[in-house]
């Protein structure tokens, strides 16, 4: 049986009445608009580390790097696990299954805290994981440090993702957002004094960096649990009753939507963290620029992100309901908006390419190096923004339907099949260095989307009618 055949939520089958395309697109739009705005924030907390590691010095950025790599594999173990709560609790909601809702957030939840304890201590060995990967001991040093503080937030950032998961399952993604939007500055402030020692607090320099953003996962992790507690329509499914209870036959279904997903993200950061691994053996100049580009590229990326969430929702009620040509009318939908989207700031980062790296690096004549090889590598990056942003919107209608299983197999070969072999090839023996690494990645995102898109459209297509008799 494969991901796709795994039953529905138990529950009342409702009328199957598909929106017109307009509709089906505004719809879309109300449930991604706050999404992409709580992704976008999420991004934004670490844009704003970077800005204020980035005055630490090239050293400093290129350990932020490291240590970003070393986190966001952990982080994408356990992601996968908590990301399932979506399509079960839409599914659910689209059949009219309150405490199935209710049911697959907390298998989400207890799958948040049995998959982190192992993880959160993995991160304690960061700086030895570094050195056994061949990094400079001084950057090394430094990401380890680094990783001490943010160790602390795989846990609340998962349960947190579990609670948003569910929110935007019975259409109110909004509280997400504001808990979001008071984060963000809150981040900006604690981090700020915790590296230089402001109002008080002690200079705890880049490790002040990293349990800033521990202490403020953990805080918004509180404020959406409160939220979901106390506010209409989130109290009525008493998300926190029976918590104790573990739902065996629910968690393996949990498992079997999560663990592909997590498979597949940890193949795709995972490759990302090879291409950061490689620029680290180019020069520290190289590696800075990488990890600069890359994160615009990471706030590119919250848009179509949060609107694949909002395409897993939409195809995840239609699945519910019984309503087939509802799902391939939101699937595509997103997958069209996701593309717009993309081609419009692809345009932008382009014309924008020599401002965006001061906004990291500031205006130091030190880093003239780095800003310059940043510009660059945003203009090749224009050549996969558009295909990441469509693989991620088509990802999210594929778990809309439960299927997670082939696009696995498809992340292997479009990311360590294509991509970084490609990456390496160009950079190294084909001696285009840096841009060379990152055509590879292009190569491999630009296959990854074709695969994820043909996939959905080959399991929502209408059934062709049999040929009559001659």
């Amino acid at each position: 049986m494969t991901s796709s055949d795994l039953p529905l939520a138990a529950g009342a089958r409702a009328p199957a009445q598909s929106p017109a395309w307009r509709t089906e697109i505004v719809e879309t739009l109300t449930l991604a608009v706050p999404m992409a705005l709580t992704q976008l924030g999420q991004i934004a907390m670490m844009t704003t580390d970077l800005a204020l590691i980035g005055r630490l010095g090239d050293s400093a950025v290129a350990a932020a790097a490291l240590a970003h790599t070393v986190l966001f594999i952990a982080f994408m173990l356990g992601i996968g696990l908590v990301s399932a709560v979506a399509p079960l609790a839409a599914q659910a909601y689209g059949a009219r299954a309150p405490r199935q809702v209710r049911a697959s957030l907390r298998v989400g939840m207890w799958a948040a805290v049995i998959a982190g304890i192992p993880l959160t201590l993995s991160q304690f060995y960061g700086e030895a994981m570094l050195l056994a990967a061949g990094q400079a001991p001084d950057v090394a040093a430094l990401a380890g440090r680094y990783l001490h503080g943010l160790a602390w937030s795989l846990v609340p950032g998962w349960i947190f993702i579990a609670l948003r998961s569910f929110m935007g399952a019975v259409n109110r993604p909004e509280p997400a957002l504001w808990i979001m939007f008071a984060a963000v500055p809150l981040n900006g402030v604690l981090a700020y004094a915790l590296i230089h020692g402001a109002f008080g607090l002690p200079q705890l320099g880049i490790f002040g960096a990293g349990l800033a953003t521990s202490i403020v996962s953990i805080a918004m992790c509180i404020a959406a649990a409160v939220a979901c507690v106390t506010l209409q329509p989130f109290r009525k499914y008493q998300v926190f009753g029976e918590l104790a209870r573990f739902d065996g036959p629910l968690m393996r279904q949990l498992l079997a939507l999560g663990l592909p997903i997590s498979g597949a993200s940890v193949l795709e950061y995972g490759v990302f963290g090879a291409a950061a691994l490689l620029m680290g053996q180019i020069g520290t100049t190289a590696l800075a620029a990488h990890q600069i580009a890359l994160q615009v590229a990471a706030i590119m990326f919250m848009v179509p992100l949060g609107i694949s969430l909002a395409a897993t929702v939409r195809v995840g009620h239609a699945v519910g309901r019984h309503d087939p040509a509802g799902a391939r009318r939101a699937g595509f939908a997103a997958i069209g908006l996701g593309f717009v989207f993309m081609a419009l700031m692809t345009l932008l980062v382009a014309l924008t390419r020599h401002e965006i790296p001061q906004l990291f690096l500031g205006d130091s004549t030190t880093a003239v190096e780095t800003a310059q090889l940043t510009a660059s590598l945003l203009l090749v990056g224009a050549s996969f923004f558009i295909a990441d942003g469509l693989q991620v919107v088509a990802n999210g209608a594929l778990r809309g339907k439960s299927d997670t299983r082939i696009p696995l197999l498809f992340a292997v070969l479009g990311f360590w099949a294509i991509g970084f072999p490609f990456s390496y090839l160009l950079g190294f023996p084909g001696g285009f260095g840096p841009f060379g690494v990152w055509i590879g990645l292009a190569i491999g995102l630009a296959v990854y989307a074709a695969l994820l898109v043909a996939r959905f459209h080959l399991l929502t297509r209408a059934p062709q009618p049999a040929l009559a008799p001659d």
